[in-house]
């Protein structure tokens, strides 16, 4: 019984505004660093040529996959109710994805790929992230418009 009331009174509650918040700051966060890393990669291998069509590439995994991923997950949170913990702004198998986004990036960078071809993949999935918080932005800015202070 005492640990239930530790657990309740520890757990990092937030509202459905907060976690959508959360989620568009991570997606959009997360994309702009890989974008700093990216274009510096290419930069330094002298591949600035390719920073075109890894955006190009990064709009396309937007539109096709990422923006249909952020509804999911809009969808998810919108369901919460308040003071529903933090943690939970993304589904076990989101966390699960994110950590092996996370191998996969290390072992990219330790497999000895040109530096160019490793930049324009960061540049490519980091647009593709940051282009595709506007969908979890805009439903924060819309949940925000319809709350009653």
């Amino acid at each position: 019984m005492l640990n239930a009331f530790i657990m309740i009174k520890l757990k990092p509650g937030a509202s459905r505004k907060t976690h959508l918040l959360l989620a568009a700051f991570i997606w959009a966060a997360v994309g702009l660093m890989l974008l700093d890393r990216g274009s510096g990669w290419l930069l330094e291998a002298n591949g600035a040529v390719w920073l075109a069509p890894a955006l190009l590439a990064g709009t396309a995994k937007s539109f096709l996959l990422l923006d249909r991923v952020a509804g999911k997950n809009i969808v998810r949170i919108q369901r919460f109710a308040d003071n529903s913990c933090l943690g939970g702004v993304y589904s076990l198998r989101s966390w699960g994805l994110v950590l092996a986004m996370i191998v996969l990036g290390r072992l990219l960078r330790s497999v000895g790929l040109p530096l160019a071809l490793v930049g324009g993949l960061y540049v490519a999935i980091g647009w593709a992230l940051f282009f595709s918080s506007r969908r979890i932005w805009r439903a924060w800015h819309e949940l925000g418009r319809h709350t009653v202070v």
